[in-house]
Order: structure tokens, then C-alpha cells, then sequence
């Protein structure tokens, strides 16, 4: 009988604790239960706004004095009256890694002063490295990572941009752009993965991964903020900001599943495209940012709106008749946290539409929730940032190698007539062209300041490409001449004498820095002063290698007969120069292939994967691209035999292998991308030619051969059906690996 009641408590007991240890809310939730029944309305609100670092600084916004200083006054204003819970941007330019740990003191500092001790949440553009912070280490945009086609890689960059931003006091990095550039006039197409919705979702995913790691409380890490969420890299006219017209169908095929991949690997925070999609403006849109955004794509984290952009639903989209309304417009759409940023009107707004009953409480709590909880997630709580001390690797020698292993990999080579690189180290060399000597064109805009209008100063102790080409072959065998700028001629004749006497000309052509509007244009084509300068060199006779050091692709046909050998330098980073004479000389084997389409004709700006009807034999629609999407030469020769197919006929529960052997066929060491393409032949909604549908990065020494093999499901091979979801269809499919074809089957 005493063995029956000890086993009966026994069984109590184990009930008991079994309930026990199911709790309701895990320790996060139950803290911020606790702050949000202590705080005000106010607070509330002050924790959903969030400000640049020019209203806390001494000056006027865009106009502050030098050297940067926080304003005491004002710092009290905005953290402890009006309880403003996130700053952003970096003030005048980029600071040094102890300047940013003064600033960041100072406003920390201040909120300890607050009631509820709520740290503020700092964010920065970090977005290829910590680029405002000096003498850090940037590595390629992510126009340059999606060149690399190496997830790997792109995840080992993105946790060393962590780190040194992390070590300059910052927890909030705004990237990675999951923008699809499928419009090559757009001039942000750079700061993306390019077009295609499998690449750019692959590395964004790595980006993302390298960002937060597994615990974003890590001193290491930081958050990541998706943007920009969605359709941004699609409007019509090309302009920034400017109207998209994306039907449902495409916007579910191709602008979200970046973003859907992304927020699988958790992603803490999405930032809201500025524009608008079918005269909706994103920060007005319910039903994306909260139909799709939070009940269908599940996002847990913090949406926060882009600069200026709910002011703007009233003073340029105008959907909204006062500012007061923009607020509530945009609030009850979805938008937890205002980027307002040089003012606080949104909180007196905000404030007063919750008196006023028009918008309600829970919502305010929801947004609030979401701040608290990715504050927490950051370990703000326990501690807002950590002494230099603790990052020994900030600026290292380790890190360089590996961002030069990124602008390496980046490089593309697009054409090289007769084998004419890599070039002799004992050849005599002309070096012109605007891209030459900046490393504005290495590195694009935000770079050190918003435009990238000062890389030149600094990045001075980095090589441009006509001082990396000096210090590979000595400055006694290379001459330069400027030639021209970007859009005026110089000494395009002394530039054309000096071709005479040299062995090859390495022709710098390109752009130079810029972003969002400042970068809008009306003409695809290269400037003219530069075809000049390519033509007039291209008379001596002598090879030459054109150097493409541009963020988007500048229609160039006129002079592509005459360059002998072609680059492609899709913003490289501070090692880009480096990277480059590496690549011309021999000492590095391109492996870079094209994100993008590069077009040919200015009126011909057609995707890869582009529908039938737009390469119609004998038609004037011919797909005709200056490169393909997918394409980069090597200094060795790749060949694939043997792709096989599990199975010839698949179900949607199956699971097809398919494997293909590849053989570095050459005389030297190289690295390939394996690209696996699938074209659905017959569907209910035409189908593209093809789609990218897996694709890895191997290295292989001359001779060897390597098996690669892909996974594919029904999932996999999915469209979007006339009811705006995801569905599968019978049919025949056909693979192509390597210029190898098979087909199968879906039942």
C-alpha cells in the first residue's frame, strides 16, 4: 500500500512540474509585460520614434558645426523628454571608433537619466563594413558579394562588418538591400544582389546569417534590417523613388521571397520601401504590411520606415491631407518605429491620435513590444556596448585578406580576345581613364559619408587602380594620363600619344560614387568624353584591357569591338584596386560571373529570365544582352560531362538528384560556379525561358574533377497561379547545367 501512495505523489509530482516548467511566456516577454504596465503613453511612443544624430548635435540638421559635438540641451530633449528610443546616421562624416564610443556614452548615459532606464537603440548604413566608422575594413557592395556567388564568403563578410560595427558602439546595421535590381536604370541597383530572386536570396540569407549569428547579444553581432520592403528596385521610369507597377502575381514571384527567406533565418528587423506600388505608397499599405508582411510571412520583428517617409505620405505622395494623418495612416498600415528624423512631430501626432481615439492602444502597445523585445534580443539591457579592449581584430591584417579575398572574387571577366591577359609583370603600361585614380569608383556611395564623396580622402592609404598596377609592376613601367573625367575630356591626345609607346593600355572608364536621387539619370549610355578617350587610345594599336569600374551597367557597345580584354568591377571595396592588378597580372584566376544582364542597347533592358515572347526568331525582340546573367571567364577552361537525373518522372513528395561531374580542363588552378538552370516548358501562367534554381562555388586544381550534385523538390519548381499563390503543375521540365541538357517530368 506504501508503494501505491509514493507512487501516486510521485505521479502528482511529475504532473506538477511538468506544468511547471511549461510557462506561458518566456523571460523576455514576462520583462517586458513589466515595462510596458509602467509606461506612459508617451514613453510608448517616445520608444517608436526614432531621430538622426543631427538633433542631438550642435548646429542645425544637415548643417552642423565641425568638429561634431553632442548638444547637451538637445540630448535631454530628445532622450529624456520626449523619451525618443532609437538615434541613427553618423552626423558630418564618419567618426573614429572612439569617437563613436563618446557619442554613444552620452546618449546611454542620458537614458539612465529616464524613469525607466530604456537604452536607446543606435543604427547605422552599415552595408560593406563598417563604413562609418574610419580606418575599418569594407569589402565589396553587395552588387560585388553577388558577383562572388559565394554564400560562404558573403556570410564571413558580413560577420567581420558585425564585428567592427559592434566595436564602434553600434547594434543596428541597415542592410542587406533584398531589392531585386531588374531594372538596370535604377541607381541603388548596386546595393542589392541583382536580379535574380534565387541569387539575391541565397546571399541574403548569408548576409543576414553573418549579421546576427546565433544570438544577436553576442558582442560580436549586430541586428539586421531588411530593406526595403518591397518592389523599391522595380520603378518604372528607373529614377529612385519613383512609381512601380507590380501586379500581385510578379510581386509574390520575385519582390518577397528575398524577404521570406531572410525572416526565416530571423531576421530582428525590415525596413519600408519609400515609393510606391500601383499608387499605393508601401508606408500606406495595410494590406502588404500586415496581410503579407506579418500574417503571412510570419515577421515577428520591428518595421520601421525609411527617411522622411511618413511626412512624406502628405507632402509628396499625398494620400494623406495633413502630417496628422500621415502618422495615423501609416501606424495603423503596420510601421512601428518612425524614422522621422529631424524632429519629433510624430510623437506629438502619434500622442494625440491615441487622445483622440483614433488610433488604439493595443496598436501602440504591439509596436512598443516589438522595440522592447529586439532591445532585449541585443542584450541593450545588460549592457549598451563593450570597451575597444574587446576587439583586437578591429582593422586587422585578417580582416584585409579577407575583403580582398571578396574583391577578388568579385572581378569578372567579360572578354579576353586572344588570351591577351593576364599581362606580363616586365610590360610597359598605360593607365587612363576617370576610374583610374579615386577610390570613389571602388567604392561607391555610402562610403564614409552618405554620396562616398570623400573615399578619396579617407581611403588614402588604400591603392587605387593605377597605384595597385604601380606597386605590382613598379611606377617605372607605368605611365599615366588622366585622359578625361566621367562626363568631360582632359588630355584625351597625350592620353592617345602615350598609348604609342607602352606595350598594353589598362582604360579606367566607369562612374563615380553615388546613391538614391543624386544618382538618377536620364542616359544608360556611357558619357561620351569616355568613348572618346576609348577610342582614341584604341588607334595606337596596342591591346586593351577596359576596366568597368561602375554600380550599374553603362551601355558601352560603340567601343566593345575594339577592347581586347574586358573587366567588369562592380564596387570592389578598398581592396578593389589590389584585387584588380592581382586579376591583370596574372597572380589571381578570375571567378567572378554577372548578377545582372548587361545590355547592349538602351531600349533593351531584358532580364535573363524573360518570358518567350521576348526573343522571337525573326522578330525585332531578340534577348541580345553586351553579357549574360551567369557569365565570367577564367584563365583555365571548365568542362562538365555526365549529368544525371535520379529520376525521370517526380511526384510532389519526391526529392530529384541531380548530379554533374566538372574538370578544371586547363593548365592552372581556378574557381567555377556550377550554375543549375530549370525551365518549366508548358504552364497555365507563360513561363520564363529558364530560371537559376541552385548554383555553388568549387575550386578546383588543373586536372581535377568534382562531383556536383543539387536537391530539388516540387517546391522548388513553383509559380504563382492565377489566385496570387504558389502552386505546382504537371508537366515537362528541362535542366541545363553547363551547356548539359536533360529532362523529367511532374505528375
Amino acid at each position: 500500500m506504501k508503494h501505491l501512495v509514493l507512487a501516486f505523489f510521485l505521479m502528482l509530482f511529475a504532473a506538477q512540474n511538468i506544468f511547471a516548467q511549461t510557462p506561458t511566456k518566456n523571460d523576455a516577454d514576462r520583462r517586458i509585460d513589466i515595462l510596458l504596465s509602467k509606461m506612459t503613453l508617451e514613453e510608448k511612443v517616445g520608444q517608436m520614434t526614432q531621430v538622426t544624430l543631427d538633433v542631438v548635435c550642435e548646429g542645425e540638421p544637415y548643417n552642423l558645426k565641425s568638429p561634431l559635438a553632442i548638444s547637451m540641451p538637445k540630448l535631454k530633449k530628445a532622450v529624456i523628454d520626449y523619451k525618443v528610443g532609437s538615434i541613427l546616421n553618423t552626423g558630418i562624416s564618419a567618426n573614429t571608433q572612439q569617437r563613436w564610443h563618446e557619442i554613444i556614452n552620452a546618449i546611454q548615459d542620458a537614458a539612465k537619466d529616464t524613469k525607466l532606464k530604456i537604452p536607446v537603440l543606435y543604427g547605422i548604413d552599415a552595408i560593406h563594413g563598417a563604413n562609418y566608422t574610419q580606418g575599418t575594413t569594407l569589402f565589396p557592395q553587395q552588387i560585388g558579394l553577388a558577383a562572388t556567388w559565394n554564400p560562404q564568403l558573403t556570410e564571413e563578410l558580413g560577420a567581420i562588418a558585425a564585428y567592427e560595427t559592434r566595436a564602434s558602439a553600434i547594434p543596428w546595421t541597415f542592410s542587406p538591400v533584398l531589392d531585386l535590381g531588374r531594372n538596370p536604370l535604377w541607381p541603388r541597383i548596386w546595393e542589392g544582389f541583382g536580379e535574380d530572386v534565387f541569387l539575391s536570396s541565397e546571399l541574403g540569407k548569408a548576409l543576414t546569417r553573418g549579421y546576427q549569428g546565433k544570438n544577436m547579444a553576442d558582442k560580436f553581432r549586430v541586428a539586421a534590417c531588411l530593406k526595403h520592403f518591397t518592389c523599391y528596385g522595380a520603378p518604372l521610369s528607373g529614377k529612385d523613388r519613383t512609381p512601380a507597377w507590380v501586379p500581385e502575381r510578379y510581386l509574390h514571384e520575385y519582390y518577397i521571397p528575398g524577404f521570406a527567406a531572410a525572416i526565416n533565418e530571423g531576421a530582428a528587423s525590415i525596413m519600408i520601401n519609400s515609393g510606391e506600388r500601383n499608387g499605393i505608397p508601401s508606408h500606406a499599405d495595410k494590406h502588404l504590411l500586415t496581410e503579407i508582411l506579418r500574417n503571412q510571412l510570419n515577421f515577428k520583428g520591428v518595421a520601421v520606415s525609411d527617411w522622411e517617409d511618413i511626412i512624406l505620405l502628405h507632402t509628396r505622395h499625398h494620400v494623406a491631407a495633413t502630417p496628422k494623418e500621415a502618422v495615423k495612416i501609416a501606424v495603423m498600415a503596420g510601421i512601428d518605429m518612425s524614422m522621422v528624423p529631424t524632429d519629433f512631430s510624430f510623437s506629438d501626432y502619434l500622442v494625440q491620435l491615441v487622445k483622440d481615439g483614433e488610433v488604439p492602444m493595443t496598436r501602440i502597445d504591439e509596436a512598443t513590444r516589438r522595440i522592447l523585445k529586439m532591445k532585449m534580443d541585443l542584450g541593450l539591457f545588460e549592457k549598451t556596448h563593450y570597451p575597444t579592449s574587446d576587439y583586437p581584430k578591429f582593422a586587422s591584417e585578417e580582416f584585409r585578406l579577407k575583403s580582398l579575398q571578396g574583391a577578388q572574387e568579385c572581378l569578372v571577366l567579360l572578354k579576353n580576345q586572344k588570351n591577351i591577359l593576364p599581362l606580363a609583370k616586365s610590360a610597359k603600361i598605360l593607365v587612363t581613364g576617370p576610374s583610374a585614380n579615386t577610390m570613389r569608383s571602388l567604392n561607391g556611395g555610402w562610403t564614409y559619408s552618405w554620396q562616398g564623396n570623400i573615399a578619396d580622402e579617407l581611403a588614402k592609404d588604400k591603392n587605387t587602380i593605377l597605384e595597385a598596377v604601380q606597386a605590382k609592376i613598379g611606377a617605372a613601367n607605368v605611365t599615366y594620363v588622366e585622359g578625361s573625367t566621367f562626363k568631360e575630356p582632359i588630355n584625351i591626345e597625350a592620353a592617345a600619344e602615350a598609348a604609342k609607346n607602352v606595350d598594353a593600355v589598362v582604360l579606367c572608364l566607369g562612374e563615380t560614387s553615388y546613391t538614391e536621387h543624386e544618382g538618377s539619370f536620364d542616359n544608360i549610355l556611357l558619357e561620351d568624353a569616355q568613348i572618346d578617350l576609348a577610342n582614341a587610345v584604341a588607334k595606337a594599336g596596342k591591346p586593351v584591357i577596359l576596366i568597368l569600374a561602375e554600380g550599374r551597367p553603362r551601355v558601352f557597345n560603340k567601343i566593345e569591338p575594339k577592347m581586347n580584354a574586358i573587366v567588369y568591377v562592380p564596387l570592389p571595396g578598398n581592396e578593389g584596386g589590389n584585387a584588380l592588378a592581382d586579376v591583370i597580372f596574372g597572380d589571381i584566376n578570375p571567378s567572378g560571373k554577372m548578377p545582372i544582364t548587361y545590355p547592349k542597347h538602351p531600349n533593351s533592358l531584358i532580364n535573363y529570365d524573360h518570358k518567350y515572347t521576348e526573343n522571337v526568331k525573326g522578330m525585332a525582340n531578340i534577348f541580345d544582352p553586351q553579357f549574360e546573367f551567369g557569365t565570367g571567364l577564367s584563365y583555365t577552361n571548365f568542362g562538365y560531362k555526365n549529368l544525371t537525373l535520379s529520376k525521370s518522372l517526380i511526384s510532389n513528395s519526391d526529392e530529384l538528384t541531380i548530379s554533374v561531374d566538372v574538370t578544371n580542363t586547363g593548365t592552372r588552378a581556378g574557381k567555377e560556379v556550377v550554375q543549375l538552370y530549370i525551365s518549366d516548358l508548358y504552364a497555365s501562367i507563360t513561363p520564363p525561358v529558364r530560371r537559376l534554381r541552385g548554383f555553388e562555388k568549387i575550386d578546383l586544381k588543373a586536372g581535377q574533377t568534382r562531383s556536383v550534385t543539387f536537391k530539388i523538390k516540387a517546391k522548388d519548381l513553383a509559380f504563382v497561379g492565377l489566385d496570387n499563390k504558389f502552386i505546382n503543375e504537371a508537366g515537362d521540365f528541362r535542366v541545363n547545367i553547363g551547356g548539359l541538357t536533360a529532362m523529367f517530368a511532374l505528375k
